[in-house]
């Protein structure tokens, strides 16, 4: 699999990502080893995982699998923190909370660093520059080698690599920002993806298969053993609409005039994006991963990605445009 800088950083990473946000809760021990050992032999090497997974169960699974599956030395290792199980504060970015959530984190990995950090969504309470020290910290102790941020938003984002670029003594800029985005979501071309890319921030898309609605298999019917009928339905329903409808059946027909899958499609146009540099997948079984992994062979022709960029155009005006040509 091909490898790709992440951000204005020396460290290569697979430029697809491995998802475990089913792992310990949906994806048994079995069925998770299927899946690092296909993504492994497939040239893969980032895993994205996080505190909150399964409670914690995805790092621990993780970390048993990297004791005899496969060598740590050939994956990078990314996982978050700051998300927490509190209905009044879902967001925890204090420097204490964070690294004692990093600590627990390499204890349930089974490992001494993990390749990147990143602090999994903006806490409103913290002051920015306590979280950002954190990640300071992290990377000065050898607990990280690069850090980045996830589900912030444009100002956020901003602000954060500036703090880390202009405020005196030394600090560790961010690598990546993690942010859901496919066909069916592309609000973050507002003003996150041009943030990224003038700071030299790599992105990881989250979600690039729009929930799975992408695939096509909700175009007629609501599989029984898909996310859309378990409990995870309202996740998969924002969707579902017309509007998603029609970008799924252009994704079809591109799909059928390329001899290729929707899955392969949705998946190599965000792979290609500006600025991505790994979307991440996550996959019910290994046998769903592989095919996920065989779009390493697709290039979408620019009249599919221009017909697609078209069929999805989120609605930009002021202030993202111009305004002189308003």
């Amino acid at each position: 699999m091909e490898l790709r800088h992440l951000g204005r950083t020396g460290l290569r990473v697979s430029r697809l990502g491995l998802g475990t946000l089913t792992w310990g809760r949906d994806t048994g021990e079995h069925e998770a080893a299927d899946q690092l050992k296909a993504f492994w032999e497939a040239g893969g090497t980032l895993v994205d995982t996080a505190d909150v997974y399964a409670d914690g169960e995805a790092e621990y699974l993780l970390g048993r699998l990297l004791e005899g599956l496969v060598p740590r030395r050939d994956l990078q290792i990314a996982t978050k923190a700051g998300s927490v199980p509190d209905p009044d504060r879902r967001f925890d970015g204090s420097r204490g909370h964070l690294l004692a959530a990093l600590d627990a984190s390499l204890e349930r990995l089974g490992t001494d660093h993990v390749d990147l950090w990143q602090v999994h969504a903006f806490d409103p309470v913290t002051p920015l520059e306590e979280t950002l020290q954190a990640l300071d910290i992290a990377v000065s102790s050898g607990r990280a080698r690069y850090v980045g941020v996830s589900n912030f938003c444009g100002w956020q984002l901003a602000k954060a690599a500036t703090w880390q670029l202009a405020s005196s003594g030394a600090h560790t800029r961010l690598a990546s920002t993690q942010m859901e985005y496919s066909l069916l979501q592309r609000g973050i071309e507002r003003e996150v993806l041009p943030a990224a890319l003038d700071l030299g921030i790599g992105l990881l898309p989250s979600s690039p298969l729009g929930r799975g609605v992408l695939t096509g298999k909700y175009r007629h019917m609501t599989p029984s053993d898909s996310r859309g009928a378990s409990e995870l339905a309202a996740f998969v329903a924002p969707y579902l609409d017309e509007e998603a409808g029609r970008i799924v059946d252009a994704v079809a027909i591109a799909a059928d005039g390329l001899a290729t899958s929707a899955l392969h499609v949705a998946l190599a146009w965000v792979r290609d994006r500006p600025g991505v540099t790994a979307p991440i997948v996550g996959a019910r079984n290994a046998q769903q991963l592989r095919a996920a992994l065989s779009v390493e062979a697709l290039s979408l022709p620019d009249e599919i990605c221009q017909a697609l960029d078209d069929v999805s155009a989120p609605v930009h005006r002021y202030p993202d445009q111009d305004w002189s040509t308003l």
